[in-house]
C-alpha cells in the first residue's frame, strides 16, 4: 500500500461524534510516550501528521484522520503514566473504553509497546482486557533502532512466551523503527488486506 493522501478530521472525546462510521478504521495506542506519532508520521509518510512531545500524555482525545479517503487512521490518547489529576485519568479510561467496545467499523487495534523494555503489567493488562472483550489487536514493537537486532529479536521471542503464559494463540506481531523508516510495509500491508473484506454498514 502507497499512502498518498493523510489529512486531520477532527478529535473527539466521545466516540458517538467520530465521523460516520463508513470507512474501515484502524486505532493506535500504547502507553504514554511509547512513540506513537512518530510510529503514526512514518506510516502515513507525514512528518508532522501527529504532533510529537517529550511530555507523556500529549494525546488527550479521539483523533481522527483519513487516508486516501478510503480508511481512518485513529491516535488514541496513551494509557498508563502521564501527569494528570485521577479525575481526567479516569475521563480518559471511559472514553477509551467507550471507543475500543462500540466503534463498529473499528477493525482493528494496533497496541504499541516499546521494544526495549519487557514484557511490563500495564500492557499485558491492556490486552488481557481487549481479548476478554473480544476486541481484536496486534502488537507493533516501537523504537527498534535502540538495540541491536540480536537484541530486538531475543525481546520479541521472550514477548512472545511471556503472552503464551495466558494466551492460546499470540496476536500478530509487528516491529519498527520511525527513526529508520523500518516496519512501515508490513503494517500497511496488513491494513490493505483487512480494507479489502471490509464490508459497509450503512
Amino acid at each position: 500500500m502507497k499512502v498518498q493522501e493523510a489529512k486531520y478530521v477532527m478529535s473527539n472525546s466521545d466516540y458517538q461524534k467520530c465521523p460516520e462510521p463508513v470507512l474501515p478504521e484502524y486505532a493506535f495506542i500504547g502507553r504514554s510516550n511509547v512513540g506513537k506519532s512518530s510510529l503514526i508520521n512514518m506510516l502515513t509518510g507525514k512528518k508532522a501528521l501527529a504532533k510529537t512531545s517529550q511530555q507523556p500524555g500529549k494525546t488527550q482525545m479521539i483523533n481522527h484522520f483519513i487516508i486516501d479517503n478510503s480508511w481512518y487512521l485513529v491516535d488514541l490518547p496513551g494509557y498508563g503514566y502521564a501527569k494528570v489529576s485521577k479525575v481526567e485519568r479516569d475521563k480518559w479510561e471511559k472514553m477509551i473504553h467507550d471507543y475500543l467496545h462500540y466503534r463498529e467499523n473499528l477493525i482493528c487495534t494496533f497496541v504499541l509497546v516499546d521494544v526495549r523494555h519487557s514484557a511490563m503489567a500495564v500492557d499485558l493488562e491492556f490486552m488481557a482486557a481487549l481479548g476478554e472483550a473480544g476486541i481484536p489487536f496486534e502488537i507493533i514493537f516501537t523504537k527498534a533502532d535502540k538495540l541491536k537486532p540480536g537484541q530486538v529479536a531475543a525481546q520479541v521471542e521472550a514477548y512472545k512466551r511471556k503472552m503464551s503464559e495466558v494466551w492460546e494463540e499470540v496476536p500478530e506481531m509487528y516491529v519498527t523503527s520511525a527513526e529508520k523508516n523500518e516496519g512501515r510495509e508490513p503494517v500497511l500491508a496488513t491494513i490493505e488486506t483487512y480494507n479489502q473484506s471490509f464490508v459497509k454498514t450503512k
